[in-house]
């Protein structure tokens, strides 16, 4: 039995302690209470109240909890983009959202670390193919790095650590949930994602719990790293918050009724935004004479290099963007050309307009 103390913010109850053990080959972990609580303490918050999913039929999904965020609802695909920030090409078609195949991988628009996630999936029929050929697809947390396995696994043996419900080369699930193909099959997902320290070193590591068809398949498991065909690849530094992505492995996989609720504290709302776009914000902003406000983009996010401090920049919305370490808020005033011709900048309070230098 092993004992580590966690922050407050990875745990949804602000529980300090973590009890992790083992039984057989399942690893449990749980909660201590909270010592800033008296027993049965008259003044504790009550929970907030939520109305529960109920249950989806197979001609029609079920209705998603009342707090939750709706990713897809069946009519169109607004919440989700390629991968580089482009209109996809899946295509919806009577309440399902299909992989179209050659077309790439779907993310949403909107990031999410630590969450529940709810998916809804069908194999094709009929049933073609074997092995990592039939009905492959894939639901990744953190971008395209920790793979919960979409696969038809109805009577279909392949690698263990490859087949429905596994977290990909890594996990095989505890036990074979599958439904034939042709019928629609539900994961429901906890993530908590990995924490890393300023220097990029690996704090805490990523967690899976995935019930498959209302069985618990993967329970409270431990990715290694990001999870890949043919190598297990260690922990690289990433925001806690990225994208949840929908993989195309050639093969028309449906979805529905994709919902997702964030646990943990309520923070704001993060966009992964396109290349292209965040390239019409980077140069050079003139806040006052001879204080420039640099802004510069590394990989997919922005940084801004404002009065010799550098901060990373979180998207809001297309234009607006913040800071987590300062109250920094910066938003970006496109011209005609579509290139941002100031930006207002704000620390606190107020917002003070910078032009940008040409």
């Amino acid at each position: 039995m092993t004992t580590l103390r966690l922050p407050a913010r990875q745990t949804c109850l602000a529980a300090l302690t973590v009890t992790i053990w083992t039984v057989g080959n399942i690893m449990v972990a749980a909660t201590a209470p909270d010592p800033a609580w008296l027993a049965h303490d008259r003044e504790r918050p009550a929970p907030p109240m939520v109305i529960p999913p109920t249950p989806s039929l197979p001609e029609r999904p079920g209705r998603p909890p009342s707090d939750a965020i709706v990713l897809f609802n069946g009519a169109d695909l607004s919440q989700w983009v390629s991968m580089d920030g482009s209109p996809t090409r899946w295509i919806v078609r009577d309440g399902y959202m299909e992989c179209v195949k050659g077309s790439g991988y779907v993310r949403t628009l909107r990031n999410f670390g630590d969450c529940q996630l709810h998916v809804e999936w069908c194999a094709p029929i009929p049933a073609s193919g074997d092995g990592q050929g039939r009905g492959n697809s894939g639901v990744f947390l953190g971008l395209n790095r920790y793979e919960v396995q979409v696969l038809d696994s109805h009577q279909n043996r392949t690698y263990s650590d490859g087949s429905a419900s596994s977290v990909y080369g890594q996990y095989p699930p505890l036990v074979n949930a599958s439904l034939p193909p042709g019928q629609w099959q539900t994961y429901d997902i906890v993530y908590v994602a990995p924490r890393f320290d300023a220097a990029g070193r690996l704090l805490t590591p990523a967690r899976l719990t995935v019930f498959h068809n209302g069985l618990l398949t993967q329970n409270n498991v431990e990715p290694t790293g990001p999870t890949s065909w043919l190598e297990r690849a260690p922990y690289q530094a990433h925001p806690e918050k990225q994208p949840i992505s929908l993989q195309d492995h050639g093969n028309p996989v449906r979805y529905r009724n994709i919902w997702v609720r964030e646990l943990g504290k309520p923070g704001k709302t993060e966009l992964t935004l396109a290349v292209a776009l965040l390239d019409r914000y980077t140069g050079r902003y003139e806040r006052e004479k001879d204080d420039i406000i640099e802004i510069e983009r590394e990989d997919g996010q922005l940084s801004a290099l404002f009065h010799g401090v550098k901060f990373r920049l979180f998207a809001e919305s297309p234009t607006r963007f913040f800071a987590k370490t300062t109250d920094l808020q910066i938003e970006f005033k496109p011209g005609a050309d579509g290139l941002a011709d100031r930006l207002f900048w704000s620390v606190g309070e107020g917002a003070t307009p910078a032009p940008r230098l040409r």
